[in-house]
């Protein structure tokens, strides 16, 4: 079955048929075609109501770290919720204008923000910059008295903790191109201080993705926790403490933490060392969307070699990344599983790569031609990493709610493959 955790229940077999919520998948791969995204909107709700219940009405923001699934639909659904959001880019901040999000609970992210995006950011009154350089301090600082304005900022602190995740995606280690190190952290800070066009509001600490133990967490927020007590020393004010995100999901058998244990720790880490009047931010991503939801994809051809059962699908490593880039897993469902002996067969998608393969002597009921295979737990960093490569056109999204489904992405055309391209005259 699916690797959806107890209490989500949104992906099931109804008459040896897959269904998201009330939707039979059959039906709609068969209507709109594969690869196809599909998500189920009761599933991203009740991911919100988890972080709701945990912070108890607390003085804490979540911001969800759209990165993850920036679609606008779903931006739109969290919106609504209530959300905040953790952004790092121009263009993610111009979606969450387009849908209306409240500024005031965006913070902005990421080692290279340009002057143009900063720039919109500060006319649109966002709530915080995550400074990760000094030289960003004065960029940014500079634009903002040129701008009459006074940019609100905390300091991304790199404490050097092992995440205990895959490298790719671990952010506080002293290698790492984030953040400053908590060795400059002070200086930083006094440097800031003095800039006229910064306003000095908080800290804020990411220490990577796909997180299962929760020891990581504890160990950065030891390690800001005198930090904030000396700059405090300094007369250096600091108003919100942002832990980031990186609370895993289920892809497999891994135990995950729940927001609620993640907050009890934090709380009484503060409360112990008088620091309950902190804002605190958290900016989930995948935990909000992974498992809400799929990729559906169709078999195309079936053929063996010495060594395995080749299982080619149509959907490929431009459509879901994440097998080729981080080795990850991704269980596989056939959504009309067949009767017989289940095999070993390894699933590969048709780019000219030999890590084009979403896995590896996987074992599935019979498989033939045209059959239609769910690819679990994708609705985070799925489509947001997704290309154009190999000139093939990017996947369509749909939301299920209910006993209805809708189209929030169409799937590209050729027009939109070759727009903004031309020939020589």
């Amino acid at each position: 079955m699916f690797n959806i955790p107890k209490g989500y229940p949104h992906f099931y077999f109804n008459n040896k048929t897959l269904y998201a919520e009330k939707v039979s998948l059959e039906k709609i791969a068969k209507k709109l075609g594969t690869p196809l995204y599909v998500y189920s909107l009761e599933a991203i709700r009740n991911s919100w109501s988890v972080y709701q219940e945990a912070i108890n009405n607390s003085n804490s923001l979540i911001c969800y770290g759209m990165k993850a699934n920036s679609n606008i639909a779903i931006l739109k659904e969290f919106s609504k919720l209530g959300s905040g959001f953790d952004i790092v880019s121009g263009g993610e901040l111009l979606k969450l204008i387009s849908i209306g999000a409240t500024p005031e609970k965006i913070v902005f992210s990421g080692v290279g923000k340009q002057l143009w995006e900063m720039k919109l950011a500060l006319e649109n009154n966002i709530k915080c910059f995550n400074i990760e350089s000094e030289e960003e301090l004065y960029v940014l600082s500079d634009l903002a008295i040129s701008m009459k304005k006074r940019a609100p900022i905390s300091i991304r602190i790199n404490p050097d903790i092992d995440a205990q995740t895959h490298p790719y995606i671990s952010t506080a280690l002293k290698e790492s191109k984030f953040g400053i190190s908590i060795d400059k952290a002070v200086s930083t800070y006094r440097i800031a201080k003095k800039l006229s066009g910064l306003n000095i509001i908080g800290i804020d600490c990411h220490i990577g993705s796909q997180l299962t133990h929760i020891e990581p967490y504890l160990d950065a927020l030891n390690k800001l926790i005198p930090l904030i007590k000396k700059l405090t020393e300094e007369e250096i004010s600091i108003k919100t403490l942002d832990l980031g995100g990186g609370l895993g999901i289920c892809y497999q058998k891994e135990q995950i933490i729940s927001p609620t244990t993640l907050l009890e720790n934090i709380n009484t880490c503060l409360n112990y060392n008088n620091l309950s009047h902190l804002q605190l931010i958290l900016e989930p991503g995948r935990s909000l969307i992974g498992n809400a939801g799929i990729l559906l994809t169709t078999v195309q051809y079936i053929k063996s070699n010495e060594l395995e059962n080749l299982v080619i699908v149509d959907a490929g490593m431009n459509d879901l990344l994440r097998p080729a880039l981080y080795q990850a897993y991704h269980g596989l469902q056939p959504i009309t599983p067949r009767e017989g002996k289940f095999k070993k067969y390894s699933v590969a998608g048709p780019i000219c790569e030999s890590a084009d393969f979403f896995s590896k002597k996987c074992e599935l009921s019979p498989i033939y031609r045209d059959d239609i295979i769910a690819i679990e737990s994708a609705g985070a960093y799925g489509m947001t990493m997704s290309s154009n490569y190999n000139s093939r056109f990017r996947a369509s999204e749909v939301i299920v709610d209910k006993n209805k489904y809708y189209i929030v992405r169409q799937r590209e055309t050729l027009k939109e493959l070759l727009q903004g391209e031309s020939v020589i005259p």
